[in-house]
């Protein structure tokens, strides 16, 4: 475990290689086997070339927590990373809308919202982000008071501006549609 600090996710979207072990470290951690569509965390490739690794962006407000109507999200004391109270979840997608980047989304089996809950304070996917040394993710400490929902998108604006560094202006627009 890092520690009783809080940490945030930093993402360097144009580090990503696209491997998905993100996905891969994180559905072992959770789920106890090899099983990306159970991860917490995905990669999007919706253009080729660019890979985007889609996580929860631990908004300071909590948009998914305060918009559950079951009460199935709380904040985490400790980490301030979201908890899903799967027994509480009706799967009713509200959290999903409330996040300004469409991060929650439903476990491929069983009736429940899944999130990213920063894996106890130890995140699986930076770790193997660092191993397969791309680097893309990172533990960093988290800073009170800064508005982390700023960096929530969804995964179709974040490639967008990713494609308009990388390749220019004409490569994004296909992605805007």
């Amino acid at each position: 475990m890092v520690g009783a600090r809080r940490i945030w996710i930093e993402r360097d979207y144009e580090s990503c290689s696209g491997c998905r072990r993100c996905e891969i470290a994180c559905s072992l951690y959770h789920e106890g086997r090899v099983w990306p569509e159970a991860s917490r965390v995905r990669v999007f490739m919706l253009i080729p070339g660019v890979e985007i690794p889609h996580l929860c962006f631990q908004c300071e407000d909590y948009p998914c927590v305060n918009a559950c109507p079951s009460g199935a999200l709380s904040a985490d004391a400790e980490t301030g990373a979201v908890r899903v109270d799967a027994s509480r979840c009706t799967s009713c997608g509200v959290c999903i809308t409330a996040c300004p980047g469409r991060v929650p989304h439903l476990h491929p089996r069983k009736d429940h919202i899944v999130i990213c809950d920063l894996c106890d304070g130890d995140p699986r996917c930076v770790e193997a982000c660092r191993m397969g040394r791309w680097n893309a993710l990172r533990a960093v400490p988290r800073v009170e008071g800064f508005s982390y929902r700023l960096y929530a998108k969804t995964p179709e604006i974040l490639t967008s501006a990713v494609a308009r560094r990388l390749f220019g202006e004409e490569i994004a627009r296909e992605v805007e549609g």
